[in-house]
């Protein structure tokens, strides 16, 4: 299969959660800790399988009941 060119990079699909679920998925992405350790080096490629594979996950969560509510991060007020 030829590989698709990406005009942007790839985003990090991070959102701030960064706690790691008992299965060692990451609750706010779903990566793994090798994924999330060596996304800077992955080409364009590698990072939509990643993407591909943190859908599949949260997915399998959801179906499975166990998806936990999304947390937005607290930040706390500088006033």
């Amino acid at each position: 299969m030829a590989e698709q060119l990406e005009f942007f990079p790839v985003p990090s699909p991070c959102r701030g959660i960064c706690q790691s679920d008992e299965r060692g998925y990451c609750r706010g992405c779903m990566r793994s800790r090798d994924e999330r350790f060596n996304w800077q080096k992955m080409n364009d490629s590698q990072k939509q399988e990643v993407l591909r594979l943190c859908r599949q996950r949260m997915l399998r969560k959801l179906r499975a009941g166990r998806a936990e509510p999304d947390e937005e991060p607290q930040q706390p007020s500088l006033f």
